[in-house]
């Protein structure tokens, strides 16, 4: 790291009480000269306090504009905390016309992106941190429209919570999307690393209706999904709950990038597939299962390309990754944020743990999405 960078400040702590783990968070945040924007995150024992750890944290590092949210489980530079009262909290020095906090996208873009700033107006976003409502029915829709308005890439995730899903941006909200956006002066690079590997080749819906599947590459949608599996999974089809998932391409890409989403039932008789998502006819269609060590391997390529890309020191990162991730898939003791602190050093890192993650313009399922301030 040169010294000519200076990092981010960042904290991190448990504690018995919001006041205890927000203390204990505040006396390590180092902020840098003219800090103006933080990033916060807490668990959701935590959900009902986020409005009061904010003015907090506002009060002890003077830095006016924060934005964050609310996971089941937060994430650290090389820790991960579940199933306690716990904030992660980064605080950086940003030119001040090249960003805008929101606590809501309007219907309205253009208004919307005025208060943003002129960058935005012109519809030169650059890049936006965004934190969303998984209860918002029309969430699906609402990312690729910010995506749009702006010419953004996005990054964030749902927030995730068994209570509140509280979320703040410059004030405290729930129900919607929120977050910061920046302009081109803000240089970042990002990317994304998936938790499931596909177990078959790319096939077509040719028939269906709804999230219903029935027939695939002109076969019964279910005759397909079996030949995919293999024979010892098509004979209980039970154990492929939480195991095998369907996955939908990204368009102009190759197998490497796909949107995961889960399988909410089969139907034996007629040879049926409900899949968590809206279907068409002629859309492509993969079947992938979770897999540990691919995650693990597909995040060392993920850090591994994201410093070649890196051309200068990091001043800190913010990390989304799925709830099934984590504990779930790469094991105890903060394995997943240990690997990336091995690759990356100590840079400052925060996030959160998510219902779903975000990336470019696109809701995923499974995955991990790491950015750099550089």
């Amino acid at each position: 790291m040169g010294d000519d960078v200076e990092r981010f400040g960042f904290g991190h702590a448990s504690g018995d009480d919001w006041q205890a783990a927000t203390q204990a968070c505040a006396a390590q945040l180092d902020a840098p000269a003219g800090a103006n924007l933080g990033f916060v995150y807490v668990t959701d024992a935590l959900a009902n306090d986020l409005g009061k750890i904010t003015e907090r944290l506002i009060q002890d590092t003077g830095v006016p504009d924060w934005v964050g949210t609310t996971g089941v489980g937060i994430c650290a530079t090389g820790h991960e905390y579940f199933d306690e009262p716990a904030v992660a909290a980064m605080v950086g020095c940003f030119p001040d016309d090249a960003f805008g906090v929101f606590d809501r996208f309007d219907d309205d873009s253009a208004r919307f992106l005025s208060r943003l700033g002129p960058w935005a107006a012109r519809g030169e976003g650059y890049f936006a941190v965004i934190h969303a409502d998984p209860r918002d029915p029309e969430m699906m829709q609402r990312v690729p429209e910010l995506a749009e308005a702006a010419g953004c890439f996005l990054v964030g995730g749902l927030a995730s919570s068994r209570g509140d899903y509280a979320h703040v941006a410059g004030t405290l909200t729930e129900g919607t999307l929120s977050g910061v956006m920046f302009s081109a002066e803000v240089p970042v690079v990002t990317a994304l690393t998936q938790g499931c590997s596909p177990i078959g080749p790319v096939r077509e819906v040719t028939q269906c209706q709804d999230n219903i599947a029935i027939e695939i590459d002109g076969r019964p949608a279910l005759d397909v999904f079996k030949d995919d599996i293999g024979e010892v999974l098509a004979q209980d089809l039970q154990r492929t709950a939480g195991y095998i998932f369907a996955a939908f391409p990204v368009a102009g890409s190759d197998r490497a990038d796909y949107m995961v989403r889960n399988l909410v039932g089969l139907d034996v008789e007629r040879g049926l597939l409900a899949i968590g998502a809206p279907l068409e006819d002629g859309q492509r269609i993969l079947f992938c299962r979770r897999d540990g060590q691919t995650a693990r391997d597909d995040l060392a390529r993920m850090l591994g390309d994201l410093k070649r890309r890196a051309p200068s020191p990091i001043k800190g990162a913010v990390y989304f990754t799925c709830l099934g991730r984590g504990p779930n898939m790469f094991g105890t003791q903060s394995a997943e944020l240990g690997a990336i602190q091995d690759e990356l050093g100590d840079v400052p890192l925060v996030g959160f743990f998510c219902n779903g993650e975000i990336s470019h313009d696109r809701l995923y399922s499974y995955t991990g999405v790491l950015s750099l301030f550089l």
